[in-house]
């Protein structure tokens, strides 16, 4: 009975030390996924308050880096290339970091967003883009740190940033036009020989019309630049079971030769076992 009890007492003391008290964040924590043109940013930041506190100039010092918001650093990611002042920033993601001033602030993108607040020691190099900005007074206290993207347009928009009875807004551009023109390129040149590659595949794995895919891959292979092994085994399967013996014999052969040039020996096995079907001759691998 006493050895019950104690191992009782001990399952309560663990539980005890494991329990913790959950209680709200003082700065919460927002997340926002925001689509400009056609590239996808998300911005991660946590959000303190004012509490009757005097904030620029008294909790936020002027002319000094400020983590802009609370606890980890807030981060931006750009799923595509932007353009941030005269500076272009690679995809990826970022650590926003700002020095307010009473007349102008600075913002930084900051290429290690690892830190808890502002890096320990600040590296100059890691900056890859800088812009000043000025702050707008506000007409009303905003009692909780809010970041936003303002002004939507296809190819622009303002990162803001507003506390108290401040507003700043950081532009960026996004080369939307850039990457619609690619794509209208692209759509209207046709399909390419991938294209026409996989579509033929798909049509003989899932034993649609074969005239089709004979059709298609034939296209595949005249427009590739670079003969491709692959390529033309399909083109062999294809023609095979498109009742053309001759074709698939000729395609097999040019995929054999390829695939002993590329030194891919699971099509050379693959080809020399076709062939020896095709040809009526034993197979080395039988």
């Amino acid at each position: 009975m006493k050895k019950l009890l104690l191992i009782a007492c001990l399952g309560l003391f663990t539980l005890g030390a494991n329990a913790q008290v959950k209680t709200p964040a003082p700065s919460p924590f927002q997340k926002i996924e925001q689509q400009v043109g056609l590239t996808d940013v998300t911005l991660e930041y946590s959000r303190p308050s004012v509490k009757g506190r005097t904030i620029f100039g008294g909790l936020v010092p002027y002319d000094k880096i400020w983590r802009t918001g609370a606890n980890a650093c807030t981060k931006i990611t750009f799923g595509d290339d932007v353009m941030i002042g005269d500076g272009e920033v690679k995809a990826g993601t970022y650590a926003i970091y700002t020095k307010p001033g009473a007349k102008e602030w600075t913002t930084f993108f900051y290429s290690d967003a690892s830190n808890w607040g502002v890096p320990p020691k600040w590296d100059e190099s890691k900056v890859v883009a800088k812009i000043v900005s000025q702050p707008y007074p506000m007409p009303m206290s905003v009692e909780t740190f809010t970041m936003s993207f303002d002004a939507l347009t296809n190819d622009s928009a303002f990162l803001g940033m507003i506390w108290d009875n401040v507003y700043v807004a950081v532009p960026i551009k996004f080369h939307t036009d850039k990457m619609v023109t690619a794509s209208i390129e692209n759509v209207m040149s046709g399909p390419s020989d991938r294209d026409f590659y996989n579509a033929a595949v798909y049509y003989l794995e899932a034993d649609k019309d074969i005239n089709k895919a004979k059709n298609w891959i034939d296209k595949a292979i005249e427009m590739r630049e670079k003969p491709a092994f692959w390529y033309h085994r399909q083109q062999s399967l294809i023609y095979a079971k498109a009742g053309d013996k001759k074709g698939a014999i000729e395609a097999a052969k040019k995929s054999l030769k390829l695939a002993k040039e590329a030194g891919n020996d699971d099509y050379v096995a693959l080809n020399t076992k076709s062939l020896s079907v095709w040809e009526g001759k034993p197979s080395a691998n039988k």
